[in-house]
């Protein structure tokens, strides 16, 4: 695609000539502002007050060094980031990334992302990310918190219940962000909702760990339903297997699904007898395992090294939750020819921009990231809601809250996509309707 708009073109290619080496993130607001041309054309009241140009521009990027101590007393460093993009309606919100392929322009890309799916959300939470090219594989639990406890020495200056509020992401789960709580409310001497995805017992949320999956998957239903499909009966393949995929798979196999093949990075394991979740959640959960050990358990299992394979087996509905840019458009072209109808992402930006033109031009179903995966933090903003009224809600009621969200987020989607002209083209219809209530914010506010 190129752009039809000059101003548009014109605010791009700024972007780009400043952050020439940001591939991701270049990719990223190339998707959104050629989404938004017909805003622009509509609605000169967003160009005389610089919106565009404010809204590709963090409000703040911080970077900073964090060093820790191994078991066997060696001194490593590495880099740490904190973007806090935008907080036109709300404080900044998104997660930590623990993983060797941290840089900048991978947290900023990220961050520019959450910005549209938070406001998707109708929650008041603003765009922000962050995280490290610390990679926790391999590492004893003692290295993780000395880590975590070194990273949120340096994070805690620039965070807040009410300022910026991290949560999980690749490689920060549920014990990463216990033992960065810890550290904070040592040095804040306060016990506060500053982080999301806590342990119940510290303030968690019932239905945050299924939130992303379970998310997913009602959005991916409300979407085949409104073309008369549904899970029920439907084969289906989900990459990764992290939390947003196990949770995936479960919610797809609860909706009447079946779930035949998962991956991680290493390759991808094939049950055409349906994928054993709890033999997956014990190798990936407890024992911190590669998806192989599953063929070792289940004899008519397959398992293939190499990951980007996955995307050859037959599906009727395809569920990308790894990691971005893993499907590439020879992914596309073979999920096409064997048939697929539907593919909703799990992940963030996991579909490459010729994956995604691909299956609109085939007429697949599409779901993009920051529509179908909005649900983690969706429930993540509903954590803080029950920080803030030092409440609970139970599973059920959160989980009801949650499937809300993802059906409105459809129907938004949907409703914007077909106002401007693009019926149908649900990677529009996010854009645009997550665009126009920061926009307005951001006008209302002032420069």
């Amino acid at each position: 695609m190129s752009f039809k708009n000059e101003y548009v073109k014109s605010v791009y290619e700024n972007v780009a000539a400043k952050n020439a080496h940001q591939k991701e993130y270049l990719q990223a607001v190339r998707e959104v502002l050629e989404s938004l041309e017909p805003v622009i054309e509509k609605r000169p009241d967003f160009v005389k007050a610089g919106i565009l140009e404010q809204i590709v521009e963090p409000e703040r990027t911080i970077s900073f060094r964090v060093t820790w101590m191994d078991d066997a007393g060696k001194i490593h460093v590495n880099k740490g980031f904190r973007v806090q993009y935008n907080s036109a309606i709300g404080p900044y919100k998104g997660g930590l990334r623990l993983h060797p392929s941290v840089n900048e322009g991978v947290i900023k890309f990220l961050g520019f992302e959450q910005i549209f799916k938070n406001s998707l959300t109708s929650l008041p939470m603003g765009g922000g990310k962050g995280g490290s090219d610390f990679d926790p594989k391999g590492k004893s639990d003692a290295e993780v918190m000395r880590f975590c406890q070194a990273f949120m020495t340096e994070l805690q200056k620039h965070i807040g219940a009410d300022t910026d509020v991290p949560a999980g992401d690749i490689g920060v789960g549920a014990r990463e962000i216990g033992y960065m709580f810890g550290q904070y409310k040592k040095l804040r001497d306060e016990f506060v909702g500053v982080l999301t995805g806590k342990g119940l017992s510290f303030g968690g949320s019932l239905a945050r760990t299924q939130a992303t999956g379970y998310g997913l998957c009602y959005f991916t239903d409300e979407m085949l339903k409104a073309a008369g499909k549904s899970f029920k009966g439907a084969t289906v393949v989900v990459s990764g297997s992290g939390n947003v995929a196990i949770y995936a798979v479960e919610k797809a196999t609860q909706l009447g699904a079946k779930v035949i093949a998962m991956s991680d990075s290493n390759g991808y394991i094939v049950d055409e007898d349906g994928i054993d979740l709890d033999l997956v959640k014990q190798i990936k959960e407890v024992e911190r395992k590669r998806i192989k050990e599953y063929v070792a358990v289940k004899k008519n299992a397959k398992y293939t090294e190499g990951c980007k394979g996955i995307w050859t087996v037959k599906c009727d509905i395809a569920l990308p939750c790894a990691t971005q840019n893993e499907l590439d458009l020879d992914g596309a072209k073979a999920l096409v020819a064997n048939g697929v109808y539907a593919v909703a992402e799990g992940a963030n930006m996991p579909s490459t921009p010729e994956a995604v033109e691909c299956f609109q031009k085939s007429g697949v179903l599409f779901g993009p990231a920051k529509a179908a995966n909005a649900g983690g933090v969706a429930t993540s903003g509903l954590e803080m809601s029950q920080n803030s009224m030092r409440y609970s809600w139970t599973f059920e009621e959160v989980d009801e809250k949650l499937h809300g969200i993802m059906v409105n987020i459809y129907k938004n989607a949907s409703a914007a996509a077909k106002e401007y002209g693009m019926e149908g083209n649900l990677v529009a219809g996010a854009n645009i309707a997550g665009f126009l209530k920061v926009a307005e914010a951001m006008k209302a506010q002032g420069i």
